[in-house]
């Protein structure tokens, strides 16, 4: 697909792995874990199975909790022994994850080229205001949008079409930038374009429509806009 910049009057970004590194957590995790890499590994995708379950089968609970019960499972799946105040203390550096280089640039130049910036997340509410704070970008995004709003998670379509409600711009006019393959679908599956932040030099997906953008920083997003 091709990235039509034209359609574009207002940007929704996820959070984690997009706009702020998730990696801090793995380290975190690390010091604890004598092998922290497959425990890191079940503990992701766990977590994302849980809250695409909880989707279908009505079982909403707030993202953090969703995260602590899969890292929960990891531990004991992987045979790793720490306590739980350990564990919640590896869950809680997700309150203060360091923001990518290329962020707060470029959400001042597209916010100084008249677009709203908001953060479109799975994380519940305290997480996000955590985030913003801690990666200093309150100035910079009109406002966060969870999906503890309206108790589903990504890439359920109605989360999507929630945020361009929040946001007051028509679907089709937003475009929701991302580190997540099956965000950048939900979105285009609910009328938005999807731009994928590649930042890793992961393959392409072989599932699914291409991203209609594809970039590795911000400042490729920016130049796409023509700001």
């Amino acid at each position: 697909m091709s990235f039509d910049p034209e359609r574009v009057s207002t940007l929704t970004f996820d959070s984690y792995s997009t706009l702020v590194d998730v990696d801090a957590a793995e380290r975190a995790l690390a010091e604890r874990v004598a092998d922290p890499e497959p425990v890191s590994k079940l503990w992701r995708s766990r977590s994302l199975e849980y809250t695409m379950v909880a989707n279908h089968v009505g079982a909403y609970q707030p993202f953090y909790e969703m995260n602590r019960d899969a890292l929960q499972y990891a531990l004991d799946a992987t045979g790793a022994d720490i306590s739980a105040d350990e564990r919640d203390e590896i869950l809680a550096v997700y309150h203060e994850l360091d923001v990518f280089d290329d962020v707060r640039d470029g959400l001042e130049r597209l916010r100084e080229a008249g677009y709203d910036c908001y953060v479109l997340s799975n994380g519940n509410p305290e997480m996000l205001d955590s985030l913003v704070a801690h990666a200093d970008i309150e100035g910079l995004v009109a406002d966060t949008i969870s999906a503890d709003e309206v108790e589903l998670f990504k890439p359920h379509a109605e989360l999507y079409r929630h945020a361009a409600e929040r946001t007051g711009t028509p679907v089709a006019e937003l475009a929701h930038v991302t580190a997540l393959w099956f965000d950048v679908m939900g979105a285009q599956h609910a009328g938005m374009q999807g731009v994928r932040v590649d930042r890793k030099g992961d393959p392409p997906e072989t599932f699914g429509p291409e991203p209609d953008l594809t970039i590795e920083t911000f400042d490729e997003l920016v130049a796409a806009l023509g700001v």
